[in-house]
């Protein structure tokens, strides 16, 4: 009777991740390391109307993938990422939003011996309110201390745990003791599925304005090079344009070929004051034009006074 409730129960595993593959069109493969039941039914409960979590073993999410392949072929690229203690997020939603979803339900968590530290452990200078007999304790750890006021103070800040680094019982044990919890624990994304597509989760930090200046950057490469070797292409073609007319300026100004953008260039050669007389007279047009205005303004003030000034009162 047991096996028969197993296998429906595996029948049923399958027709699941099948109709959530064949219903929504992006998912994330998250790691669920040290991710307790309780922050687990939290986390199903904030992506509600969001996305669907999805667990299981590593080999029935295999099976049921490769089960279904020759739907859609383009589930395969997911088998090489299904190791380790990991699962589905499915979402038809925005992939961003979604995502800080997940970042949000993260949980602060003590140090426990034998656990992998994420990040690195920096314990602050500070009074740590414990009694001289701890002393060789923090001894033990290489940690420097004095005692202030009968009670044990860390003098400096001390790092005792880098990226990677294994926690050992006593590291475990002074962080316990100083209530410390450096760890934060939740699901983490490793890679994200959309709809055939499979890339790191980075890349949806990506905004229109990082894109749009990606390819202005290669545009404008392309145009450089399309110009050294003379190759025209649609990028260099405007440069080429630009170029070969300051060419056209350049034998026009020196010879007596005349066009009708050319005569600018030769008035200017040959009588430069008339342009610099020009510069000049535009700044004084507008300087003339704000003394009016000032003028007008200071008129208008001074009619004021005067009618204020008329010699009449209320009370009088």
């Amino acid at each position: 009777m047991v096996r028969e409730n197993k296998a429906a129960w595996k029948a049923q595993y399958f027709i699941k991740v099948v109709e959530l593959f064949d219903e929504y069109p992006k998912c994330f493969i998250v790691g669920a390391d040290n991710v307790g039941s309780k922050q687990m039914q939290n986390i199903r409960t904030s992506l509600r109307g969001l996305g669907i979590v999805l667990m299981g073993k590593n080999t029935m999410m295999r099976k049921a993938i490769r089960g279904h392949l020759e739907n859609n072929a383009n589930l395969e690229k997911l088998l090489p990422h299904i190791k380790g203690n990991v699962g589905f997020v499915f979402t038809k939603g925005d992939l961003a939003e979604v995502r800080d979803k997940l970042l949000e339900s993260k949980v602060r968590a003590p140090a426990r011996a034998g656990a992998i530290a994420p990040l690195p452990v920096i314990i602050p200078a500070q009074n740590t309110g414990l009694g001289p007999e701890k002393t060789s304790f923090f001894q033990a750890l290489s940690i420097p201390t004095k005692i202030s006021k009968g009670t044990i103070e860390i003098i400096n800040d001390v790092p005792i745990l880098k990226p990677g680094d294994k926690v050992g019982a006593s590291e475990a044990t002074l962080l316990n003791m100083l209530n410390i919890s450096p760890f934060s624990y939740g699901l983490i994304i490793n890679q994200v599925y959309d709809s055939g597509s499979i890339f790191s989760p980075e890349i949806l930090d990506i905004k229109p304005e990082d894109l749009r200046e990606k390819f202005q950057a290669g545009v404008a490469n392309l145009a450089a090079v399309c110009l050294q070797i003379g190759y025209p292409t649609i990028a260099s073609a405007p440069h080429s344009i630009a170029n070969g007319f300051k060419n056209l300026l350049a034998i026009a100004a020196t010879t007596e070929v005349e066009f009708k953008e050319a005569t600018t260039i030769k008035e200017y050669i040959k009588d430069p004051s008339k342009f610099a007389a020009a510069a000049v007279s535009a700044p004084d047009t507008a300087s003339a034009g704000a003394a009016e205005k000032k003028e007008e303004a200071k008129k208008e003030e001074s009619e004021e006074s005067e009618d204020e000034d008329l010699g009449f009162s209320l009370f009088d």
